[in-house]
């Protein structure tokens, strides 16, 4: 009886281990099925260019994971029961239950409202391709209207920063403000903070810095100070949340949700269980858990994969680094900064920004994609035949 892999999630975790579970993994002994609800892959790192009015093309994750042997289902994972091993799932047709022998969690983030009243009713996000869609269309219909419009960006994390100056870049008709609750860019070295002030100040954007939101109403922002900000639109960027569904499941979980794992990526309390991505809460080899980001996708990811692979096959498993280098912002399409970390996560005084650092953010944006349009990164002819073969010939082939 093959052995049943199922991955949660083909964003940029879930869809890198699939394919190189696939690529690793004989079909005639393993069974990969990745669950997804939707049947794009979402470029997440993107969104915010999306939500500024510029076309991002859509890979269809049908097309991503032709001729490897991996089944793609379109549905919603609504529970995981680790110990009965089985997923439930809600699809157009009703959904049910998937078995599995290994688990990959890689459901990742979306964006977390840390209980300020009004932000799930009347704020904007660009965690998810929807969201950035509806947000671009309000962008849309306040151009329209000739008036220009005033859009609020809280948040000064990396996502805040990219969205910010990506619309002010973008549509220079608007007024854009970005709200820190501390200082702007603080995590960065003092030239890098340089550089990114000098870039809000050349796209017109005006930062309000030690400012804490309690509440987001529909035409305005209420600031801790008793300050009342006129918005248009406001777009929520402050934390990022994971999906309650492992702890629901009695997975171990950390205080924000995260499956807690090992140094493979297994979990501590399910050994049958995987987590890649934001969903996975990792120590880092610093002795700090890693960051949610892309980076960490793919070293979480790669560990989870190499673990998988090791463990099934008897072979001796790779330990590869987990560490978080560094920061890639881009500052609108033509700016941007490359900021390197020590081992305490702590910012390097030298950086890399301007044009440079933009073609550096551009150019792992596109391996980022390559990476996930090859999922396989060409499986060799034999075993492209045996992974499209059914499965009675697959195991024929491999006698």
């Amino acid at each position: 009886m093959k052995h049943r892999i199922v991955v949660l999630g083909a964003g940029y975790a879930g869809a890198y281990v699939a394919g190189n579970l696939a690529r690793r993994l004989s079909p005639a002994d393993t069974e990969i099925t990745v669950v997804n609800a939707e049947p794009d892959f979402v470029e997440r790192l993107r969104l915010h260019q999306l939500a500024a009015g510029q076309e991002i093309e859509a890979q269809r994750l049908a097309d991503v994971f032709a001729g490897t042997g991996i089944r793609l289902r379109l549905a919603r994972v609504t529970a995981v029961d680790p110990e009965r091993q089985v997923v439930a799932i809600a699809d157009a047709d009703g959904g049910g239950e998937l078995g599995f022998d290994t688990l990959v969690y890689a459901l990742g983030s979306h964006v977390a409202d840390g209980g300020v009243p009004g932000v799930a009713e009347h704020a904007f996000h660009v965690t998810a391709r929807p969201a950035a869609l509806r947000l671009r269309e309000r962008l849309n219909s306040l151009e329209r209207r000739g008036e220009g419009g005033r859009v609020l960006v809280v948040g000064d994390g990396l996502t805040g920063i990219e969205t910010a100056t990506e619309f002010a870049e973008s549509r220079p008709g608007l007024s854009v403000a970005l709200i820190a609750r501390g200082e702007l860019g603080a995590r960065l070295s003092a030239g890098a903070r340089s550089h990114l002030r000098q870039a809000c100040d050349r796209l017109g954007i005006t930062v309000l810095e030690h400012t804490s939101v309690e509440a987001v109403e529909a035409t305005r922002v209420l600031c801790a100070d008793g300050t009342a900000l006129a918005s248009d639109a406001t777009v929520w960027t402050a934390g990022f949340a994971v999906n309650p569904i492992a702890a629901a499941g009695g997975l171990e979980v950390a205080e924000n949700g995260q499956i807690v794992v090992d140094d493979t990526m297994r979990s501590l309390s399910h050994p049958n269980v995987y987590a890649a991505g934001d969903s996975a809460y990792a120590i880092g080899d610093n002795g700090r858990p890693l960051p949610m980001s892309c980076a960490s996708a793919g070293s979480t990811g790669r560990q989870a994969t190499d673990a998988i692979v090791g463990r099934l096959t008897g072979r001796k498993i790779a330990k590869g680094k987990l560490d978080y280098p560094g920061n890639h912002i881009s500052l609108g399409r033509r700016d941007g900064i490359l900021q390197m970390v020590d081992d305490e996560a702590r910012a390097k005084p030298k950086y890399v920004g301007g044009r440079k650092a933009a073609r550096i953010k551009t150019g792992i944006l596109q391996i980022s994609l390559w990476g996930i349009s090859h999922p396989t990164f060409g499986l060799p002819k034999r075993k492209r035949r045996l992974a499209a073969a059914p499965d009675a010939s697959a195991e024929k082939a491999l006698a």
